[in-house]
């Protein structure tokens, strides 16, 4: 949990300002699990978001397996989470993941627009609606640590050993040898 990782993720899970994200090109693990607690998401057309620890011999991280079935569904969070698979960026606004999917060239535009917009609020009326929004925190900062101690003893199993040595040497993991 000291980890500058859990650090960045507890703060953007409290931050009491207005969170835009801007997605181009791949969002890998924690730059999707990230978005979960972002207020506004934009994704460029060639934005992919996927979620692959459970084929890395992990588990989600940063509350997603507590938001993520929140935000998309339990079928489509199951498909993100147990899959890994990509997502386009058009699935993604289909499934409730991002608010906006634009143009590559427009991608960063339309966030500093959102974000200046946002800024312009009333700072207090931002704050408590914020806090009406997540009024599940203490959830979050729980799943957070769960998933947290998971994660740290999955990185120490042989299935993480394994599925790291086959990325590393550009080949597919063979997990027959685990039950």
């Amino acid at each position: 949990m000291d980890s500058p990782a859990f650090r960045f993720v507890s703060a953007i899970s409290t931050a009491q300002k207005v969170l835009v994200a801007a997605v181009h090109g791949a969002a890998v693990g924690i730059g999707t699990t990230m978005l979960l607690h972002c207020d506004l998401v934009v994704a460029a057309r060639n934005a992919k978001l996927s979620l692959p620890f459970v084929a890395l011999g992990l588990v989600p991280e940063a509350a997603s397996s507590l938001l993520l079935p929140r935000a998309a569904g339990y079928r489509r969070a199951a498909e993100l989470l147990l899959l890994g698979e990509p997502i386009d960026a058009e699935t993604a606004l289909r499934w409730g993941l991002v608010n906006r999917v634009v143009d590559d060239e427009r991608l960063i535009d339309v966030g500093m627009e959102l974000a200046a917009r946002a800024a312009l609020l009333p700072p207090s009326a931002v704050r408590l609606t914020k806090q009406l929004l997540k009024d599940d925190r203490v959830g979050v900062a729980i799943r957070i640590e769960q998933e947290a101690d998971i994660f740290a003893d999955r990185l120490k199993s042989p299935e993480f050993q394994e599925a790291a040595s086959a990325f590393f040497e550009k080949r597919p993991p063979d997990f027959s040898r685990f039950s």
